[in-house]
């Protein structure tokens, strides 16, 4: 039309331009130049695009580039993210990592999301095959395509070409050349100020600026739990072996059960990429259940990688042997012996075994000699492995001493040999691992050398040491809580082999082992131990120790004739002896065998004996123990004033020292005899202080306290409430495969069978299905609700003050903060928070960090508690 300008596109990306209105122009007719450009970003795009062309040319590294992704990148969504962020804030950035691990894969998948990465922006450079760190320069500049030109050679080369060009440079594979690396990296970076440097390497560069991120296994799923299809697929490693088992075999598919195997399979190889794509490369010539059978000799069944792929990553073996040429002599010694210790260690424990003894090298003597063939448990499928290039050649004469181990490990584990183990430090003491496959290569090593028996020997004096001081702890070790927990991996290895050659340290160990196992309740495994130590000890001190053991075993097992047996025996051998701990031990396994007969006056008698030779010992502790275990059996007998008594007496001691179960279960003795005497305020708080100390997760130590809080609802008249909690303690002990004790089981018998007839049967299978549905963090809060319990917090006095009997009571949250608490209580992650209200996770993460603020809490559960106790909160099932 006339008199109407036409609408033009904008010249930068094309999009049509809007007509200028009246509105745009104050009310005015349009008027001046007709817009070029839709908007402003568009108009600066084009402004340096013209810069650009007018600006003196400058030579453009050719370069190679990237190399083609030709597989697909699984998981590690969340470290990408965190990388991307790491390399917009910093010019050097190292992924760290032992072999394997995935530290190439991801720095391609990450330079490969830099902006211009496949235009030129991103250059890959591979030093796998450069011995020589003098020739990196040029190396560097061969791969970035610059040439030497105007009599600039090497660095002045590199700097020329780059100059102030944004780049990133990827170098790949650092540790062989880590001093040429890191010199080179801090003049490119010192002299080109637009230059990004990330480079992959088994231990760090150490130049400043520099920022290192350890690249870790795989998630797997976690151990011991039941998960469905979809559970087991959240596990990046499981994906991983999926996506490449059907790319090295187009027909493979999933079969029923078969997920948790490949789950097995995954958890054997620790996450370790590498080696599950070469396990998952078997699946077209063997079964899931033949891979996992073959992982009993990993270094042989993880071979013929990528033909096309570097020469470490075509089968496992070559991979750890590369980083174990990087080590000096020292470092070998060591890390070949920490493979006796498949469990994890501590710098404490590394020194003892590692280190020589006063004789020297350990290549003589009893040791093994080089190349000697030993039992296949202990040094794994590859015995006699030939050296190659000097690698591997025995160190024997290089002699280790103590106060250099520590010192090695910090040395392996910035190599990437050892890795540190996270949140498994109770005692604040680093503890560390090799990871299955390079413990696999380190045996292979010790078997070479000729060290393998003296190590392992070293090995059992160290854990026969700990195990001895384990026993000197008071009158009744096998129920305290000792420091070999944390080495029950390396001490059932040191059983087997001390077996296995008739060794006299095995009766010491397994007997240490069998107290793990029976504190575990892992009964059959201890009682067979037993067993063997028991046909070794005919004339031992520690016969009577083990009878006694072996008796509270069996009594846990229901096995009432042999508990009494043994434990009749222990007392016998323990009155030969002159050690009052002992026999008081053996006195108190027969005590504990005539409960679970139902002798209750039998039991009292003993127990009150066992405390009259406890008296003579003068051990505080040791007196409260057996004053509770005395007042548990006068209460099954009724004499529940002589056992208030006595629960008075041995409570502070209690409190003050005693292990977690051992304070729990008197906790739980003294709520019983409240019960009994019909105080149920009291013996409310009691279960319910029980439930607050008890460890995370199911255990038997859980079930006492909800059905003593059952029958004290039952008692004020809350027959659902009773019902619920009753259902969940049943339901837990299903799963967990626990009896209780007979007395104790007939007592809340009797009284839910008073509550049922008193609730219509429709309104008992409503409860009991609702009491089964509760778990985890949802059953504490809904057992707690309403009660008075102490806090668990002890942080300080004043929190402790302020905890101490507190009624859980409405906290002071806005309208937004009561819904998340209450979601929390529900057991929802925050990712399942942020979806149902509609909120990001941040946000949720944010009100959480409020509401612990304001309730003075700091764990999710103590949320649940506290939410679960305000005023008006629902009953679940209602």
């Amino acid at each position: 039309m006339p008199g109407v300008a036409k609408s033009q596109g904008c010249e930068a990306c094309g999009a049509p331009l809007p007509a200028p209105s009246r509105a745009a122009n104050g009310g005015k007719a349009p008027g001046g130049r007709p817009a070029r450009y839709c908007s402003r970003a568009c108009r600066q795009r084009a402004f340096r695009q013209r810069a650009e062309r007018h600006a003196p040319a400058q030579a453009e590294p050719a370069g190679r580039g990237l190399p083609p992704s030709l597989d697909a990148f699984v998981g590690r969504e969340r470290e990408l993210s965190r990388l991307r962020t790491l390399l917009r804030s910093s010019r050097l950035l190292t992924l760290t990592g032992p072999g394997g691990v995935g530290k190439t894969r991801l720095a391609l998948e990450l330079a490969g999301s830099v902006r211009g990465a496949r235009t030129g922006r991103a250059q890959w450079v591979a030093l796998d095959s450069l011995r020589d760190g003098e020739l990196l320069p040029q190396a560097l500049a061969a791969a970035l395509g610059v040439r030497e030109r105007g009599g600039r050679a090497g660095v002045e080369a590199l700097v020329h070409a780059l100059g102030t060009r944004t780049m990133l440079v990827v170098l790949d594979n650092c540790e062989h050349l880590a001093d040429a690396c890191a010199q080179l990296a801090a003049t490119l970076l010192a002299r080109c100020p637009r230059l990004r440097i990330l480079a992959t390497s088994r231990e760090t560069l150490r130049v400043p600026g520099e920022v290192v991120f350890r690249v870790a296994e795989l998630s797997l799923t976690p151990t011991g739990e039941d998960h469905d299809l979809a559970g087991l697929l959240r596990s990046e490693a499981v994906r991983l072996f999926l996506e490449r088992a059907r790319t090295s075999d187009a027909t493979f598919e999933l079969g029923r059960g078969e997920a948790r195997t490949v789950a097995e399979i995954c958890r054997r190889l620790d996450g370790l990429p590498l080696a599950i794509e070469l396990a998952a490369g078997r699946a077209g010539s063997l079964s899931l259940t033949g891979i996992l059978h073959g992982l009993d000799d990993q270094l042989s069944l993880l071979t013929d990688g990528s033909r096309t792929g570097p020469g470490r990553h075509r089968e496992l073996g070559a991979a750890i042997d590369w980083s174990h040429r990087l080590l000096d002599p020292l470092e070998r010694v060591v890390f070949r012996r920490l493979s006796v210790l498949g469990g994890g260690f501590h710098a404490e424990g590394a020194a003892a075994v590692c280190a020589d003894g006063e004789g020297g090298g350990d290549g003589a003597g009893a040791g093994a000699g080089a190349g000697e063939r030993v039992p296949h448990d202990f040094v794994g499928p590859h015995d006699i492995v030939p050296c190659t290039d000097g690698i591997g050649h025995p160190d024997a004469h290089h002699l280790v001493r103590p106060e250099q181990v520590l010192r090695v490990i910090c040395a392996l584990e910035a190599k990437s040999l050892i890795v540190r183990v996270r949140g498994d430090e109770p005692r604040g003491a680093a503890r560390f691992r090799q990871l299955s496959a390079i413990r696999a290569y380190g045996m292979d090593r010790l078997a070479e050398a000729g060290e393998l028996h003296d190590t392992w020997s070293r090995a059992l004096d160290w854990l026969a040491g700990q195990a001895a001081g384990a026993t000197t702890s008071g009158a009744f070790p096998d129920t305290a809580e000792g420091p070999l927990i944390e080495e029950q991996e390396n001490l059932a290895a040191a059983v087997a082999y001390a077996a296995s050659r008739a060794d006299g340290r095995h009766v010491p160990l397994a007997f240490a082992l069998a107290r793990l196992q029976y504190r575990q309740e892992q009964l059959t495994a201890a009682r067979a131990l037993l067993s063997g130590v028991l046909e070794r000890v005919q004339d031992c001190e520690d016969r009577g120790a083990a009878l006694a053991l072996a008796a509270r075993s069996a009594c846990l097992q229901d096995d009432h004739a042999a508990a009494l047996d043994l434990a009749r025996q222990a007392v016998a051998v323990e009155r030969a002896g002159r050690h009052p701990a002992r026999l008081a031990n053996a006195l108190d396994a027969l005590a504990a065998a005539r409960l679970c007969r139902g002798e209750f006056a039998d039991a009292v008698a003993v127990f009150a004996e066992c405390l009259a030779v406890v008296r003579t010992l003068g051990r505080p502790l040791d007196l409260a123990l057996c004053r509770h275990h005395l007042a548990w059996a006068l209460l099954q007998t009724g004499r529940t004033a002589e056992a208030e008594r006595l629960m008075r007496e041995c409570l502070p001691e209690l409190e003050a020292g005693a292990p977690a179960n051992q304070l729990t279960a008197a906790l739980h003795t003294a709520g019983a005899i409240r019960l009994a005497q019909g105080d149920l305020a009291a013996a409310e708080r009691r279960f319910a202080e029980v439930l607050l100390k008890t460890p995370a997760g199911e255990s038997f130590h859980a079930l006492y306290p909800l059905e003593g809080l059952a029958m004290v609802a039952a008692e004020r008249g809350e027959l659902q409430r009773s019902l619920r909690l009753y259902a969940a303690a049943a339901a837990i002990r299903r799963r967990i495969d626990t009896e209780p004790e007979a007395h104790w089981w007939g007592q809340v018998e009797a009284v839910m069978a008073r509550v049922k007839e008193r609730v219509h049967p429709s309104g008992v299978s409503a409860a009991m299905a609702a009491g089964r549905r509760l778990r985890g963090a949802r059953l504490l809060a809904y057992a707690l609700r309403g009660t008075q319990a102490r806090s668990p917090v002890h942080g300080s006095d004043h929190d402790e003050i302020r905890g101490r009997v507190a009624t859980i009571g409405q906290p002071p949250l806005t309208g937004r903060e009561s819904a998340v608490a209450e979601l929390v209580a529900e057991g929802m992650t925050n990712q399942q928070i942020a979806s149902h209200l509609g909120l990001s996770k941040s946000t949720v993460a944010a009100h959480l960090d409020r509401v612990r603020d304001k309730l003075g809490v700091r764990s999710r559960t103590q949320i649940a508690v506290r939410v679960a106790g305000r005023p008006g909160g629902s009953e679940p099932g209602n």
